[in-house]
């Protein structure tokens, strides 16, 4: 990409896409395209193409979908994967009439088996079942891998997916209905220290392992992709460490202040055992993460102080 190239970041305004939109802001980059959902509707083929044949955008970055943790993913199951399959089938295909020189999709480490060995390695894929509560979204996740992969050997388009870990940053989602485990955490403990409750209650054992990675390092690493890779095989994206839920929330615990106790919802489900990315292939790319946990915990409080306040969903 060169810093006059035609961009085109579909999700600008989720966590992934407003971190690659920053990361090329930072690169100088001075032609970046956007659309909001309701200037154009991604699950709207006509709107999809009408929007391609008039900007022609040279690079895609597809971060657009409809995400959400255990709950909006066990709930809305239909909702995940018809909306996920029709963005990404539009953007895709789109992007493949009109010439796009390059396209990244951007998938989620959901989509391994979920009793997958761990560290989960690339060729993992499709060896075993999925996790119940997210299979819907997981199952779309697949086809758009597919679907690059596809258009790539059939028509040699240079269509590349990538797949993140967990992720966390500024634009994430604290409403306890849909949000992930990291943004949910800080935002009850926060909750429970600034209305003096004496507990904080989590979903599950806390005994399940997940890996976290900053937006920004995501967004980096996403257009160090670009720049750099062409293969057909999609590439993990993560930190390659992980830790305990119980542990992520004493560590957050920690950094908001708050002094009471911790509970457990035994009711609720804990999702997958383990969900640790082999990053060896990124690293032997040339790329590396680079903000900590515990510090980055501490930007996205502070950030989420800043625009939240004692505000409570």
């Amino acid at each position: 990409m060169e810093l006059n190239s035609k961009i085109y970041i579909a999700g600008h305004r989720g966590m992934v896409g407003s971190a690659i939109m920053r990361n090329l802001q930072n690169k100088c980059c001075q032609n970046i395209v956007t659309r909001t959902s309701k200037e154009l509707d991604l699950r709207n083929s006509q709107a999809v193409s009408d929007f391609f044949a008039a900007e022609k955008p040279e690079y895609v970055f597809l971060a657009a979908a409809k995400v959400g943790g255990i709950q909006a993913n066990n709930i809305y199951r239909a909702d995940f994967i018809y909306e996920n399959l029709m963005i990404q089938n539009n953007v895709i295909h789109n992007a493949y009439v009109n010439g796009v020189k390059k396209l990244m999709f951007l998938g989620s480490s959901c989509i391994y088996p979920k009793m997958a060995p761990q560290p989960l390695k690339e060729e993992y894929l499709l060896t075993g079942l999925l996790e119940e509560t997210n299979e819907p979204y997981a199952i779309a996740k697949i086809a758009g891998i597919k679907m690059c992969e596809s258009y790539k050997r059939q028509y040699g388009c240079n269509f590349i997916s990538v797949m993140p870990t967990n992720m966390y940053g500024p634009n994430d989602s604290y409403n306890l209905n849909n949000s992930h485990v990291l943004p949910a955490l800080i935002r009850k403990f926060h909750d429970a220290k600034e209305h003096q409750l004496p507990t904080v209650e989590m979903w599950g054992t806390g005994t399940p392992k997940r890996e976290f990675l900053h937006a920004d390092d995501l967004g980096d690493a996403c257009v160090f992709l670009m720049n750099t890779y062409e293969g057909e095989k999609f590439v993990n994206i993560g930190s390659g460490t992980d830790l305990t839920i119980k542990e992520l929330a004493l560590l957050i615990k920690d950094i908001v202040g708050f002094e009471g106790e911790i509970t457990h919802d035994l009711t609720k489900p804990d999702g997958t055992p383990r969900k640790l990315m082999d990053v060896s292939y990124l690293h032997s790319l040339g790329w590396k993460h680079k903000i900590e946990l515990p510090e980055g915990i501490k930007q996205v409080y502070e950030d989420f102080k800043k625009k939240e306040g004692v505000k409570v969903w």
